[in-house]
């Protein structure tokens, strides 16, 4: 029998709906995948030349548990630079992506019965961690007519002495919502006011449309309470490389990687090599990447809204739209069913990502123009077909 807590756990449902495409395609099937969050685009070359001679140079063995020294000190730099702050490779921990820099500070900083706020709808995992844990999870409505953002005093009035996180994410999966500058400003005030940590989910931090991406760890009193998420899954196509890494006060670093030494021993060390050829190479295939998502996005965008019983936000970062559905009369979960088995394409219930995503569905544009196409021609015809 499992253990209790095992209850308590819960998934990622984009690899659920992604086992059942695959399934249908087995038995002959064409779908069109739009529910996993996955650049279609390969790994650089340069990256990937990198990891090969890594190889063959012999990283192929145990490594710190925090990470070659070297390629910390080419993460800090990189970070240092690009967010303008002042941090250090012992800041530094690098891990097999991005989600246990989820798991392990949550697991350092949280005790059972403390609260942590986080964004609903939201990527999954921070719920599923949470409640894990034994804390309690406290949602934090992302509403659509803010733009799938939320007025400080929203959150202010989930704030309590039981506080010790809140979860922010920006880009945001999945609705590509972005924290404005004054955002970042009351969220750092709050937080300094309070007393509580925050994590800063950046892993789309290079996927912006409009303007450019701001941390929250500028903000005075912020670097010492956040715990900083990026990594090379979305920015540079690796979604297979498993490659993540997280910024944090020097005493909290070390307990994560104490975490790292029991659960991972360490992150593959040919791969952090290669990662930090990522950093400090060419980036001219980043901005080909986003410069292609962001026709995607307004090709989906301007499909869906043209669709009787869909609306559609034209998102400003990341590679997702989430779509409202209501006017279709179907649940959102008969939606992701429907469009699925009867149309052949592959998207998410907005209810996946947390109860407040309910009369949503959430498209991945992670796939190319001409497939784009079909998926819109499956999705009207689905929808003249449930109106």
């Amino acid at each position: 029998m499992l253990a209790k807590r095992m209850q308590r756990l819960g998934t990622e449902t984009a690899f659920v709906v992604l086992a059942r495409a695959k399934a249908l395609e087995a038995k002959g099937h064409d779908v069109v995948h739009l529910e996993i969050g996955e650049p279609d685009f390969d790994t650089p070359p340069n990256i990937v030349e990198k990891a090969i001679e890594a190889l063959r140079g012999g990283y192929t063995h145990y490594g710190p548990a925090a990470g070659l020294p070297e390629v910390r000190q080419t993460f800090a730099d990189y970070i240092a630079a690009d967010r303008g702050i002042d941090v250090g490779p012992e800041n530094v921990v690098i891990v097999p992506g991005g989600k246990p820099i989820i798991y392990f500070p949550l697991t350092a900083l949280v005790d059972e019965g403390d609260d942590v706020i986080y964004p609903n709808p939201g990527f999954p995992i921070y719920e599923s961690v949470i409640n894990f844990l034994g804390a309690k999870a406290v949602p934090l409505k992302l509403a659509e007519e803010k733009e799938f953002s939320f007025d400080i005093a929203d959150l202010e009035r989930l704030v309590s002495d039981k506080t010790k996180m809140l979860i922010i994410n920006s880009p945001q999966n999945p609705t590509g919502g972005v924290l404005t500058a004054a955002d970042l400003d009351a969220i750092a005030a709050l937080a300094v006011a309070h007393d509580f940590w925050v994590l800063s989910d950046e892993i789309y931090s290079k996927i912006v449309y409009d303007g450019v991406h701001e941390s929250i760890t500028t903000r005075p009193g912020m670097l010492e309470r956040t715990i900083l998420l990026d990594g090379h899954s979305k920015t540079y196509a690796m979604t297979g490389w498993r490659l993540g890494y997280g910024i944090m006060p020097q005493p909290l670093a070390e307990a994560v990687a104490k975490l790292q030494t029991n659960c991972t021993s360490c992150t593959a060390t040919f791969t952090q090599i290669a990662g930090a050829e990522a950093l400090t190479g060419p980036q001219d295939g980043v901005q080909t990447m986003v410069a292609e998502f962001g026709r995607r996005r307004d090709l989906l965008v301007d499909g869906l809204n043209a669709i009787a019983g869909i609306t559609c936000l034209r998102p400003r970062g990341a590679f997702y739209v989430f779509a409202n559905i209501t006017g279709l009369g179907k649940t959102r979960k008969e939606c992701e069913t429907i469009l699925l088995d009867e149309f052949g394409v592959a998207a998410l219930a907005g209810t996946s990502f947390g109860a407040f995503g309910e009369g949503y569905l959430r498209f991945s544009y992670a796939n190319s123009q001409e497939n784009l196409n079909k998926a819109l021609e499956r999705v009207a015809a689905f929808a003249a077909a449930v109106s």
